[in-house]
């Protein structure tokens, strides 16, 4: 970490308060930024740790429609549950606040506006869908019709959820409102952008030099968007639901959530300190640091700095240590199919497990790529980690120490080579965490901290300190003093990754002092000084539990197969037509015959002109399968046609016959063709 820093303001992302906080954000985000933030605790330094909920934006005014409640109703429920679950889970902020506080409002406001007032937008008017009915301008959310790539009647405006294809709302067939069902219009509507092209020379060299060492994942996809040009970018849009843009004219208008919610951070700053904040975000000798996931990378290593930048006199991140996303047994993490596992609903089937849970997704962080959690992994790394080898080197020595010293550290009487050898390892673990820890890397930095766990494991292994006091008690009492020693380095060492865990190990050694300063000490519990009683910090997991975590996913699994197979189009068919004589159908002429040539009609969008040979003879047809198939892919494919149909002048050709084709359930038609190479000619029927 540079020195040369005063203070370090830390911030996580905003989670979006419309669902609970599930595994994948306490480990893209969350474990990580409050690792860090333990850890500069322990070392006495400066540091503000500031969250908040993103109140605004279209989903949480779609769910609210859903749920026949207001957007308010929405955000003040799951503010509740998204606070209370960081809370129990030891993440300690020193704010934890929300985008629609009055303080928010105010400063998001004046920081639209002072931009606006220096001209630093660009004023654009534009054509977007109208729902007349409703009064309103539509979100890309609130518009659904049909999917131009898969046929799917129910695609919304941005997106296809049956066949997954990015969409626009111009690319919709047949769009139509979600709120009114009525069909839409275009109006015209003004808007602001951020021009982002302005800011991007500054930005490259404020990023691909001077921050080469931000981490690959990070560095990479800046560059790639620096790479691809940048535009201009609303900061505003229709909605009655956000920030109103401050400006006459612009009712019915909000601050586009991405511009608002990073403001958040520094509205948050200003609740808590309202007459000291500007130290936070305005002194170069702040440190800005921003834990974020990977789909937050250009907001906040390019978007937000451009706002910063335009704005003037704030400082810009020094570093934004993004993570990768969390998969669940194989599968993305899905709150939509509840595919996840919600932090509150795990503490319901493993109450106390937090510092396990944060243990296990720290060990497993997505920190360069996509990670997965799968439970056997879980149930592995508590058994064979955290209570062979932790908990047991702990509880070893504790219980020894109070079986043969009544509970007090014993003097160093005896000491040997094995004593000094395993002490002399603890400074370069401790430099070891420090270096990962203060460059980000807090998987190797969790690692190091557990080789103390595993020296003192087998140094207790090793020396058996219950065989020597048969017959050395004072060679027992140097191997226990060692351990004990150990203990109390583990539980600094560890503190920043399992709080509960080692404030409990603190309690049983009586340890007061556990600044980082005192970690590998000689002497840091003096012989004499009292211990607790030893308790247990990790308990097994039984095959019983985590096998009921595995059926509960398997039967979300299926519920979201019968659901999507449910939701799908259902096969149709035409309905029969009249019935014929079978002197009708001899009257038919139905032949196989091959392509020779094929174009498209002039001035058509469905016709191709096709020359064929019948076996009979070389004649023309016109048939409307142009939307189907193309001149080059038409010609060599062998067909059936009607062959006697009376011919008939389509755009100028006469056309002797009709191509068989077969429609199907989702409305595309295909050739009928013989399954093998016939000669042309064969009469079918």
């Amino acid at each position: 970490m540079a020195d040369n820093y005063k203070r370090t303001l830390v911030t996580c992302a905003l989670p979006y308060a419309n669902g609970p906080v599930h595994i994948g954000h306490l480990a893209g985000v969350y474990v990580p930024a409050d690792i860090y933030v333990r850890y500069l605790r322990m070392r006495s330094r400066d540091v503000l740790f500031v969250c908040g909920s993103d109140e605004h934006g279209v989903p949480i005014t779609i769910k609210a429609l859903q749920q026949g409640c207001t957007p308010q109703d929405v955000v003040d429920k799951y503010h509740g549950i998204i606070k209370k679950a960081f809370a129990d889970f030891g993440i300690e902020f020193d704010i934890y606040s929300r985008t629609t506080s009055k303080v928010h409002a105010q400063t998001a406001s004046e920081f639209f506006r002072k931009l606006y007032d220096e001209g630093k937008f660009i004023e654009k008017e534009s054509e977007q869908y109208y729902d007349e009915q409703a009064h309103q301008f539509l979100a890309d959310r609130y518009i659904m019709g049909t999917c131009p790539k898969c046929g799917n009647e129910r695609a919304y405006g941005d997106q296809c959820e049956k066949c997954g294809s990015t969409l626009s709302p111009d690319e919709l067939i047949n769009p139509h409102s979600t709120i009114s069902g009525a069909p839409l219009v275009k109006k015209a509507t003004k808007h602001w952008y951020l021009p982002l092209d302005k800011y991007e020379p500054w930005l490259r060299e404020w990023i691909l030099e001077n921050h080469k060492e931000w981490k690959i994942n990070v560095y990479g996809q800046c560059k790639s968007w620096l790479d691809g040009g940048l535009q201009p970018r609303a900061v505003s849009r229709d909605l009655d639901w956000g920030v109103p843009v401050p400006v006459e004219g612009a009712e019915g208008k909000v601050l586009y959530v991405w511009f608002d919610a990073p403001i958040g951070y520094i509205s948050n700053t200003k609740e808590l300190l309202p007459n000291d904040w500007e130290k936070w975000w305005k002194d170069p000798e702040t440190r800005l640091v921003h834990f974020i996931g990977k789909d937050n990378i250009v907001f906040h290593c390019i978007v937000f700095p451009s706002m910063l930048k335009a704005y003037g006199g704030y400082i810009l991140p020094d570093n934004v240590p993004a993570n990768e996303f969390l998969n669940l047994e194989g599968d993305k993490i899905s709150t939509s199919r509840n595919w996840a596992v919600w932090l509150h609903e795990y503490l319901e089937d493993f109450p106390g497990g937090q510092d396990l849970l944060r243990y296990v997704l720290t060990a497993n962080a997505p920190e360069t790529k996509d990670n997965d959690f799968t439970w056997k992994d879980f149930q592995a790394r508590n058994n064979s980690e955290l209570v062979a080898i932790l908990g047991n080197f702990v509880n070893r020595a504790v219980v020894l120490t109070h079986k043969y010293f009544e509970g007090k550290v014993p003097e160093n009487l005896k000491p040997e080579a094995i004593d000094g050898e395993v002490m002399s390892q603890i400074p370069a673990i401790k430099a070891a965490i420090e270096e990962n820890i203060e460059h980000y890397r807090f998987r190797e930095a969790l690692k190091e901290a557990m080789n103390l766990a595993r020296l003192g494991n087998k140094y207790i292994s090793d020396t058996e300190p219950w065989k020597v006091a048969k017959s050395d008690m004072e060679r027992c009492a140097s191997i226990l003093y060692h351990s004990i020693q150990l203990c109390a380095d583990i539980a600094i060492a560890c503190e920043p990754f399992l709080p509960f865990s080692m404030e409990r190990l603190a309690k049983m050694l009586n340890l007061e002092n556990r600044n980082w300063e005192s970690f590998g000490n000689v002497e840091l519990l003096e012989p004499g000084h009292q211990l607790n009683p030893a308790e247990l910090l990790f308990a097994k997991i039984e095959d019983a539990q985590i096998d009921a975590q595995i059926k509960r996913l398997e039967d979300i699994k299926k519920a979201n197969e019968a659901a999507a197979a449910a939701a799908a189009p259902q096969p149709t068919v035409d309905p029969a037509k009249e019935r014929c004589t079978f002197e009708d159908f001899e009257k038919m002429d139905i032949r196989t015959a091959t392509v020779l040539e094929a174009e498209r009609v002039p001035k058509t969008d469905k016709l191709l002109h096709l020359k064929i040979d019948t076996g009979l003879d070389v004649r023309e047809i016109v048939s409307g399968i142009a939307e189907y198939y193309t001149p080059e892919e038409m010609v060599g494919k062998q067909i059936c046609i009607q062959a006697n149909l009376q011919p008939r002048k389509i755009r100028g050709i006469e056309s002797k016959g009709m191509i068989l084709m077969a429609r199907q359930a989702d409305g595309k038609m295909r050739i009928v063709s013989p399954e093998e190479p016939l000669t042309n000619g064969a009469c079918i029927g």
